[in-house]
C-alpha cells in the first residue's frame, strides 16, 4: 500500500489517528500516536524513539533516536477504535536499517528465503489465560465456576465468556484475519482463537497485534489477559504453535504437499523438519525464551493429565506427544513455541533450520508414533531420541554454539539475545522463591 492509497484510506474511512509501533526483544509492542495531519511526516521521516527507553533494542542512552518507518501493508484501523490504525514500522537509525530490531530481521531472511524461490506460509495457535485481581490480592482465575479437572472444550465454561471471545472474533472479522475456531482449552481459564495462515511477515505481525489486542478486550472486560508459558503450577500452559508450509515464490503452489506419501508430505517437508529437529535445542532459546518457558516444557502431568507440550526432538503424525507434529497433509506443526516467543524472531529461526535442513538434505529419522510421555527415559536414548533443554541456560548454550542461527540472527543480534537472556537467568538464579521459604526457612 502506497502513500496515496493511505491518504484515501484515512478519508473514507476517517482515520484521525495512527499507532506507529515496533517490537523490541520481548516482542512487546511500543508506539506512538500520531495524527493523521502528520501522515505524511510519519511516512518520510517514521516515528521517533528513544530507543533505550524502549527496551532491549541494542541501545544505550547517548544513542541516537530510532525511526520507526510505518510498514503501511501491515496497517490495521482498530475495530473498537475505528477512527485509530495501527501500523508495524521498520526501525532505523541514522538513515540506516536498525540491526537489532526483530521485525528487521525476519524481513533479511525473508528476502532470502525469496531469492531461493521461496515462501514460508505460517498459521499460528495462541493460547491465553483470563485472570482477575480484587483489589490488592492475588491473580486468580477470571471464572470461578471454570474448575474442572478436565475442562478442555467445556461448553458451559465457554458460554460463560461468550461476550469477550464473540468480541474478539468479530474484530479479526473485521480485519479480514477470517478466524476459523475458538475453544476452552485444556487448562482452567485457558483459550485459543485460530484463524488463517498467512506468509510469515503477515503472520508476524497480526500475532503481535492479536496479543495486545485480547489484552485491551479482557481489560474491557474488566480482566487480565496472559500469554505466559507457564502461570500456574498445576495447570497446562500457553503455547503458540506454528502450523508451516513452504510455498512457491509466487506463493501459489504447496512445496510441502505429496499425496503420494502417507503423511501427505513431500521430500523437501521432511528435509525442512530435520533441519528444524536439528537445530531444535539451539531454536528453543528463542521459541521458548524466559526462564517461565522451561517449566512448561517438562514430561510430568498438571492436573488435567498431560502437559500437551514436547520434551523430545522428535516427529510424528498427528500426534501431540511430539515436538513437530504433521495435523494434514501438506503442512508441520512445531509445537515447542510458546507465548513469551517473539514472533518475527520465532519465524526467523523456523527459515533459518528449515532451510539448512533442505540444502543439506537432512534425515528427520522415524516417524514416531507412541505417546512418548510414557516410553521409559532409558528406552528414549537407545532409540537416539534428544531431550529439549530443561533449563534457559541451556537452550542458551546451545545457541551459542549455533552457526547456523547465529547468523540468521546476525552476529551482533545473537551476541545481544544471548547477553541479556544470560543475564535475565542470573537474575532469577539471585532472587529467593516462595518456595525456597515453605521449604528450607523452618528448617535451617
Amino acid at each position: 500500500m502506497d502513500l496515496k492509497q493511505v491518504k484515501e484510506l484515512v478519508r473514507q474511512n476517517g482515520i484521525e489517528f495512527f499507532l506507529c509501533s515496533f517490537v523490541e526483544m520481548s516482542g512487546v509492542p511500543k508506539a506512538k500516536l500520531v495524527p493523521a495531519t502528520h501522515l505524511e511526516d510519519m511516512a518520510s521521516e517514521g516515528a521517533g524513539f528513544a530507543g533505550f527507553a524502549t527496551g532491549e533494542i541494542g541501545q544505550d542512552p547517548h544513542d541516537p533516536d530510532i525511526m520507526a518507518l510505518p510498514d503501511f501493508n501491515s496497517l490495521m484501523t482498530l475495530p473498537w477504535r475505528r477512527n485509530t490504525a495501527w501500523v508495524a514500522g521498520n526501525v532505523f537509525v541514522n538513515g540506516k536499517e536498525w540491526p537489532y530490531a526483530p521485525r528487521n530481521i525476519l524481513r533479511r531472511n525473508l528476502e532470502a528465503l525469496r531469492k531461493k524461490g521461496y515462501t514460508l506460509n505460517i498459521g499460528v495457535e495462541p493460547e491465553f489465560m483470563l485472570l482477575k485481581r480484587d483489589g490488592t490480592g492475588p491473580i486468580t482465575l477470571a471464572d470461578p465456576l471454570d474448575n474442572m479437572v478436565k475442562p478442555c472444550y467445556d461448553l458451559r465454561t465457554l458460554h460463560r465468556n461468550l461476550e469477550l471471545m464473540t468480541t474478539l472474533i468479530k474484530h479479526m472479522q473485521e480485519l479480514g484475519w477470517d478466524p476459523c475456531a475458538n475453544d476452552h482449552e485444556d487448562a482452567n481459564g485457558q483459550f485459543e482463537i485460530n484463524w488463517r495462515y498467512a506468509d510469515a511477515l503477515t503472520t508476524a505481525d497480526r500475532h503481535t497485534f492479536f496479543r495486545w489486542m485480547v489484552k485491551v478486550a479482557a481489560e474491557q472486560h474488566g480482566l487480565i489477559a496472559t500469554f505466559m508459558p507457564k502461570p500456574f503450577t498445576n495447570l497446562t500452559g500457553n503455547g503458540a504453535h506454528y502450523h508451516m508450509s513452504l510455498w512457491d515464490a509466487l506463493n501459489q503452489t504447496n512445496l510441502f504437499l505429496d499425496e503420494k506419501d502417507p503423511n501427505g508430505l513431500s521430500k523437501l517437508a521432511y528435509h525442512f523438519i530435520g533441519g528444524v529437529l536439528h537445530h531444535a535445542k539451539a531454536i528453543a532459546a528463542v521459541t521458548s525464551p524466559i526462564v517461565n518457558s522451561y517449566k512448561r516444557l517438562i514430561r510430568g502431568a498438571p492436573r488435567s493429565g498431560a502437559t500437551w507440550a514436547p520434551v523430545y526432538v522428535t516427529y510424528g503424525g498427528n500426534n501431540r506427544t511430539q515436538m513437530i507434529r504433521i495435523p494434514a497433509a501438506g503442512r508441520i506443526e512445531n509445537r515447542v513455541i510458546d507465548g513469551a516467543a517473539n514472533p518475527y524472531l520465532a519465524c526467523t529461526l523456523m527459515i533459518a533450520a528449515g532451510l539448512d535442513g533442505i540444502e543439506n538434505k537432512m534425515d528427520p529419522g522415524k516417524c514416531n508414533d507412541d505417546n512418548l510421555y510414557e516410553v521409559p527415559e532409558d528406552e528414549l536414548q537407545q532409540r537416539g531420541i534428544g531431550f529439549l533443554p530443561t533449563t534457559l541456560d541451556e537452550a542458551l548454550g546451545h545457541l551459542e554454539r549455533d552457526e547456523v542461527l547465529c547468523g540468521a540472527l546476525g552476529a551482533q543480534y545473537a551476541a545481544y539475545y544471548i547477553k541479556v537472556k544470560r543475564e535475565e537467568w542470573r537474575q532469577y538464579h539471585r532472587s529467593v522463591s516462595p518456595w525456597e521459604l515453605d521449604t528450607y526457612l523452618g528448617i535451617y
